[in-house]
């Protein structure tokens, strides 16, 4: 019997020795993994600070100022309180619709864009959807550079659009 309790002792001994030298290679290739990640990650630039943006209706602040001569814009504030990151503004598209006017296919160059139709309603196309008639209530997205136009719209459509960044290029495209 003591050869056994020898036997098993050294097995023992060895397992141990074994199991000791992998725990250490595997702490140590933690800690040049961690080392790694902590040098690798570059340090994202501090934005500015948003403020708070506060924007009541009032009839004055619909400009004809906007990207399309057919609209009038009510600029929310946001480009400004999120230094750029983002804007948001109330669209009235101005009835009755031209098609000839409207009707452009083109895309914008943007990171996010989502429209809410708050009144009335809007037939749009968008590349891979088709046409869609939205009405009040009705939202949607418009991936980043996806084509798209209006076709028609109600006399009196409201749109809320919120798009970042809030400087973005707008290409118009051969239909």
């Amino acid at each position: 019997m003591a050869k056994k309790t020898k036997s098993r002792s050294a097995s023992q001994a060895a397992i141990k020795k074994r199991s000791g030298a992998k725990a250490a290679a595997r702490s140590t290739a933690r800690k040049a993994v961690k080392t790694k990640a902590r040098t690798a990650a570059p340090k994202k630039p501090a934005r500015p600070k948003q403020r708070i943006a506060i924007s009541h209706h009032r009839e004055e602040d619909f400009k004809a100022d906007g990207l399309r001569a057919y609209a009038k814009y009510r600029d929310l504030g946001i480009a400004e309180a999120s230094h750029g990151l983002a804007q948001a503004h109330v669209i009235r598209l101005q009835g009755p619709c031209d098609p000839n006017e409207v009707s452009k296919l083109h895309f914008h160059d943007v990171d996010f864009q989502m429209v809410y139709v708050l009144k009335g309603w809007v037939k749009t196309y968008m590349d891979g959807q088709g046409e869609t008639l939205m009405e009040e209530g009705s939202a949607w997205t418009q991936p980043p550079k996806i084509k798209h136009m209006i076709l028609d719209y109600s006399d009196d459509v409201e749109l809320l659009e919120v798009i970042l960044p809030a400087e973005f290029k707008t290409v118009e495209l051969k239909a």
